[in-house]
């Protein structure tokens, strides 16, 4: 890309240049009472090879525009292969919470809870009478907790499971009770619509991977 950009930029020296020397001379002409069949016929050669010369750099500028489509097409479908490379190695060594669901979680939620996450942990595990319950990932902020479940397969089953296990969450996590909305995001790799449409019906964020670009929210608007 280098290579295309100092050929464009030698270009539009050349055409700075022409265009001022044709000013110049054209001045010269026409300010001149010396106007002869030779000087015209010069002038008109000289615009002849004016646009002769903004045709070719039009013709640079499209294959330019050209290239830099297909590399930035390439560099999407790149990234969009290591991003399914990387869930996979991820699903396989059952680290979808720290790898993929952890480093897109703060700027997931300050994009669309405008929460400024004071409080964050993974594997968060509480033992209450003899009774475990354990989250995947919780964040809060000043008036929201996030409760964050996690599952390299996700069904419709798990829905229906994370929200009966989100009616305890302030019983095991009582800190988190005063002046906060509990809101619910079940993460993954990627989800099924149909488990998408079951999730927006029961209220639940569902944030997996936006076109293998990068993780987003993919009911917000949905739910809203």
């Amino acid at each position: 890309m280098p290579v295309l950009e100092e050929r464009v930029s030698k270009l539009e020296e050349v055409l700075e240049e022409f265009i001022r020397s044709v000013g110049i001379e054209f001045n010269k002409l026409y300010n001149s009472q010396m106007r002869t069949e030779a000087e015209l016929r010069a002038f008109k050669e000289e615009m002849r090879e004016f646009k002769n010369e903004m045709r070719e750099f039009k013709n640079e500028m499209r294959e330019f525009k050209n290239e830099m489509l297909e590399f930035k097409k390439r560099q999407e479908e790149e990234n969009r292969r290591k991003n399914q490379e990387w869930s996979n190695l991820a699903k396989k060594m059952g680290t979808i919470v720290e790898d993929l669901v952890a480093p897109a979680l703060r700027p997931v939620l300050k994009k669309y809870f405008n929460c400024e996450v004071t409080l964050e942990g993974q594997r968060m595990f509480r033992r209450k009478n003899g009774e475990d319950y354990e989250i995947d990932a919780i964040a809060a902020c000043e008036d929201k907790v996030f409760m964050i479940e996690v599952r390299s397969t996700p069904r419709v089953q798990d829905v229906d499971a994370i929200k009966e296990k989100s009616r305890r969450f302030f019983e095991f996590f009582p800190e988190f009770a005063q002046g906060r909305q509990l809101i619910i995001i079940f993460g993954s790799i990627t989800f099924p619509d149909n488990v998408i449409k079951y999730a927006t019906r029961s209220g639940i964020y569902v944030m997996g991977w936006r076109e293998w670009e990068y993780m987003d929210i993919l009911n917000f608007e949905e739910i809203g």
